[in-house]
């Protein structure tokens, strides 16, 4: 069985991922891309579905830590006989899909055990292991099934026992053993030895360059940088996808059925990333995000997906693994996501949204992205009148969703301020005629006038988290009398006994699934946000401190948190959780300038 989802670490490439506890076992790793079959499983099941442990014989963590602002991985052990650091990372450079994993001894002796159970195609299928003389004329420990070979090198090599490969080795002050997990297509020849020194210099050097063009500098700014971190560490180096997990099937209530794969790039939340990145000075990854979107929705519009694939893949079928038991039993576990057909009306909005705001930071539009974009509202158009299954793909009836009418009329006002501010070529009266029939539309059925409050759905009585979105887009003020009503109505319907916000009541909702959920933590931060430009900053600084305070001691958050037992839940690290997150800390930061400045006026 996994660790707590709390306990593990993230090691990143930039191509896939993989997750390490804090008891030494490397429990989830797809290769050689996000998507990929894992060979490592113990995640969703136990060791036998696959894992790498690494840790003392008899030994407790005194520290886990990143170096500086990297996925390079420390974690210091102490035994009775001494001390340890164990230096885990995924190389960055050579298009090398690997792990490496170092053990130094800093103070007397200590016995490390090592287990090596590898099973690709999601923990069910057995390789063919061997030993082999690697290139470099030391023995190597390889592994074959099917398309995938995967070749442990090191000095420490676990030996075969009852279908695993196991060992111990021991390491004294100032020793140390290095081992490297290549994975490869088995149908190529065996892969050369790394430099590791040199490799383990080029990682550091890569994530500490990127991360030292982070700019923020407010109260949280260090979960403002490990936030932008993971979000580019969910960042495909070659396509531009942005995955919105690395995982698939961590629960959202622990021993159901909410459990889903993550591992695609969903066009709101890549282009939520995409604000992120642009508002803290990263361009460049915001363009490649651009180019990635146009790849992937190419072609007729009419055939635009909710996400897609790290390259663009539109096949995203669902299926359910019946051989593994789920994490802690959630089960069925799903690879795919059946997701990808439903229409969502409120996602051209949030990508028109994200490229308005490239355009305003003065990225350029060429001849394919304009005209995409035009496509794009034409899209919306057509669908007009339409319901749909709303931002929490819900699988039960499609509705008119009051967030997804919003991001409609958030889309056409795009569309007119590309016009009428940018100078580009459209139908701006078209637009302009459509984005006030939407407001009027929506005010008029989105909003209970009896209750004060914006609703989920047209002629609804209840309220969800995502009409918190409504001011980010400039529909109303943040401050205005319709936010201040729908504001309070949420806080008593949908804040939870410790003060956080549902996505919304599932006892009460027609979402097609058991009811059982436990709080989306980015609501949570958009409450945050709200509140901060709402004269409410106190409110706003206590609930931030709190949703940070879920964060592991690597600063890592996954998408809810269970507080009655202090634990993540969800999928892990979650990229909505850490957009959020983002997001919040901008609003107080900005908030917190702004009254500065009052005082020194005053």
């Amino acid at each position: 069985m996994g660790s707590r989802i709390e306990d593990y670490a993230l090691l990143s490439d930039l191509h896939t991922g993989a997750l390490i506890g804090r008891d030494g076992s490397l429990d989830w790793l797809c290769f050689p891309r996000f998507d990929s079959p894992s060979i490592f499983t113990a995640l969703l099941g136990n060791e036998h579905h696959g894992r790498w442990l690494l840790a003392p014989v008899a030994g407790t963590v005194v520290s886990r830590s990143y170096v500086g602002c990297t996925f390079v991985l420390e974690t210091v052990w102490e035994s009775a006989e001494g001390s340890a650091r164990v230096t885990e990372y995924m190389p960055t450079e050579d298009r090398r899909a690997s792990v490496v994993r170092r053990v130094e001894g800093l103070t007397g002796t200590v016995e490390f055990k090592q287990e090596l159970v590898i099973r690709p195609g999601y923990g069910k299928v057995l390789p063919w292991m061997r030993r082999v003389n690697g290139l470099d004329g030391h023995t190597a420990l390889l592994a074959v099934a099917g398309p995938d070979a995967v070749l442990l090198r090191g000095s420490e090599l676990p030996r075969a026992v009852d279908h695993k490969h196991a060992g111990n080795f021991a390491v004294s002050a100032g020793e140390k053993v290095e081992q490297e997990l290549v994975w490869y297509p088995s149908h190529r020849p065996l892969p050369g030895p790394l430099d590791l020194d040199a490799a383990l210099q080029k990682t550091l050097d890569y994530w500490t360059e990127w991360g030292s063009s982070c700019s923020h500098d407010g109260t949280w700014a260090p979960f403002v940088e490990r936030s932008l971190l993971v979000l580019r560490a969910l960042t495909h180096e070659d396509t531009g996808g942005i995955v919105a997990a690395p995982t698939t099937s961590l629960p959202e209530d622990f021993g159901g059925s909410r459990n889903w794969d993550y591992r695609f790039c969903w066009l709101r939340d890549a282009a939520l990333t995409l604000e992120a990145m642009l508002t803290h000075g990263y361009e460049t990854e915001a363009l490649q995000w651009r180019n990635w979107l146009l790849r992937a929705v190419a072609g007729d519009p009419e055939d635009l997906q909710i996400m897609y694939g790290l390259s663009g893949e539109r096949n995203l079928v669902e299926n359910e693994l019946a051989h593994l038991p789920g994490y802690e039993g959630a089960a069925p576990v799903r690879i795919g996501n059946g997701a990808v057909g439903q229409y969502q009306a409120d996602v051209v909005g949030e990508v028109l949204v994200a490229l308005e705001k490239l355009r305003i930071s003065g990225g350029k539009e060429d001849h394919f992205s304009w005209p995409l974009q035009q496509a794009m509202l034409e899209f919306v158009e057509r669908h007009l009148n339409e319901p749909d299954h709303g931002i929490w793909e819900m699988r039960g009836d499609l509705q008119q969703f009051t967030h997804s009418r919003v991001m409609m009329w958030a889309a056409f006002d795009c569309g007119v301020r590309a016009v009428r501010d940018h100078g580009l070529k459209g139908p701006v009266e078209r637009w302009e005629g459509l984005r006030e029939k939407l407001r009027a539309e929506i005010m008029e059925h989105g909003f209970n006038r009896s209750l004060n409050s914006f609703t989920q759905t047209y002629g609804g009585t209840t309220t969800d988290a995502s009409l918190l979105v409504i001011p980010q887009v400039g529909f109303v003020a943040y401050d205005s009398k319709e936010m201040g009503g729908t504001v309070a109505a949420m806080e008593k319907e949908l804040l939870d006994a410790h003060g956080l916000l549902m996505r919304y009541r599932t006892e009460n909702s027609d979402d097609g699934l058991t009811p059982g959920e436990h709080p989306f933590l980015a609501c949570s931060f958009w409450l945050v946000e709200q509140y901060a430009h709402s004269d409410r900053r106190e409110e706003a600084t206590v609930l931030m401190d709190k949703l940070v305070g879920f964060a592991n001691e690597l600063g890592l958050l996954s998408e809810e948190y269970d507080a009655d037992q202090s634990r993540m839940a969800g999928n892990f690290p979650q990229a909505f959780s850490h957009l959020a997150l983002v997001r919040a800390a901008d609003a107080l930061h900005g908030t917190e300038q702004l009254s500065m400045e009052a005082d020194a006026r005053t």
